[in-house]
């Protein structure tokens, strides 16, 4: 296929498009974010990247196209710009755009966030002009060109774990005139070289606030991250550090979710049936479902992180109509089988995980069902606590190291 010698002047006018439509959905609140999706070129951060197919597998797996401008120059040119995730690796491999091949599932591991998310996660931490900011998830690199663009490059970190990615990323980003402080380095120690920020934002999630991005924030400055857990339940929160290097803030409405850290992604835990063989043949009667954490909405989403607080290490899966519970943490795990318009469940192990989910979702139902702006999280040196009015506190897990503080 032969496409223009210069996309440019196609990418311009997709960009302009791109913008008005975030600016109708209500994402381009203030002109400087406009400015920016219009001016960074998205498509050069994306040379190849992929597109799930309408149908799946014979094995149901997802079927991925790689799209390239050499394969579908109109069809790659298009999604560049487009409200869309862009996946551009899967388990940790950086595909050959040269020769790309179709994949047949595969776990994400980078990508090109949707520019709508990108946006609104600038705005949401109140990035101004002037402010220091560290990125955590370089990724294509997209998201740190938005950032240079609204303030300057010398202003941004940006730090990425992934060796090959970070240095396409930087590619890209040099290319276009921007030269922010790029460096490889895990999210959850931060970086200490370029500290104190003003701002930190994270575009991976974490089980829980890394202690050193606390300490690598000024009094008075912001830390917007997605925390996350192995029930896959999400929640966004905007901290604001205190003199003392405590923390405290909202969580945020809506629903969104991110890859998570690398050293915080949900362990492998064998088969399930090997775990439900060691259960007691006694059975109970649930007070409540899995279709309360499962279901297509908001409040299930919201549910979830909510119960994985009370039970961190589980991970569920459902196989036939049998809805399994591992922690390979405390070696416990439930099942819920249904039966006659209820659902029966088995429990073992040191932690009843079902009994643990249902005492959460006792206290949410008798507190009316509060949304997520309605709950505060707490981050101090004794821990991480979600607090609520009318509920019972949680607790997120305290795994992660605590790296100190800069000296006074």
């Amino acid at each position: 296929m032969v496409f223009p010698a210069d996309p440019e002047t196609d990418a311009a006018r997709l960009r302009e498009a791109l913008a008005d439509s975030l600016d109708q959905g209500g994402v381009l609140r203030d002109p400087a974010w406009r400015a920016a999706v219009e001016a960074v070129p998205r498509h050069r951060f994306v040379p190849g990247f992929y597109l799930p197919a309408d149908d799946r597998d014979g094995q149901g797996l997802t079927v991925w196209e790689p799209v390239t401008a050499e394969l579908d120059y109109g069809r790659w040119l298009a999604a560049a710009y487009s409200d869309t995730t862009l996946i551009t690796q899967f388990d940790g491999e950086e595909p050959d755009w040269k020769a790309p091949v179709v994949r047949r599932g595969g776990a994400p591991t980078s990508s090109s966030t949707l520019p709508s998310l990108v946006v609104r996660m600038w705005a949401d931490a109140e990035v101004a002009e002037g402010h220091t900011v560290l990125e955590i998830g370089t990724g294509t690199g997209y998201s740190t060109a938005l950032a240079c663009e609204h303030l300057d490059s010398g202003d941004v970190t940006s730090i990425e774990v992934d060796p090959r990615r970070l240095e396409l990323a930087a590619d890209a980003l040099y290319d276009c005139g921007y030269a922010p402080t790029l460096a490889v380095a895990d999210g959850l120690y931060g970086y200490w070289p370029e500290a104190r920020f003003d701002r930190i934002v994270a575009a991976c999630s974490f089980r829980a606030v890394p202690p050193a991005l606390l300490a690598q924030t000024r009094p008075g400055g912001k830390i917007l991250l997605t925390l996350s857990g192995w029930l896959y339940g999400y929640a966004r929160v905007l901290l604001t550090v205190a003199d003392d290097g405590t923390a405290e803030g909202a969580l945020l409405p809506g629903t969104v979710s991110f890859m998570a850290a690398r050293t915080h992604a949900a362990p492998s835990f064998g088969n399930p049936a090997h775990w439900a063989a060691g259960l007691p043949d006694k059975h109970r009667t649930a007070r409540h479902g899995p279709e309360r954490l499962t279901a297509a909405t908001e409040e299930a989403f919201h549910l979830r992180f909510l119960a994985q607080c009370a039970v961190p290490g589980a991970q569920l899966v459902t196989i036939g109509e049998v809805v399994h519970l591992v922690d390979v943490v405390s070696g416990s795990a439930a099942t819920l089988t249904p039966g006659d318009g209820v659902w029966n469940v088995r429990e073992g192990g040191p932690v009843r995980l079902w009994e643990r989910v249902e005492g959460v979702l006792d206290a949410f139902d008798g507190a009316d069902r509060p949304g997520p702006e309605t709950f505060t999280l707490h981050v101090w040196g004794g821990g991480q606590f979600l607090r609520h009015p009318n509920m019972p506190g949680l607790s997120l897990p305290s795994d992660s190291p605590d790296t100190g503080r800069l000296p006074q």
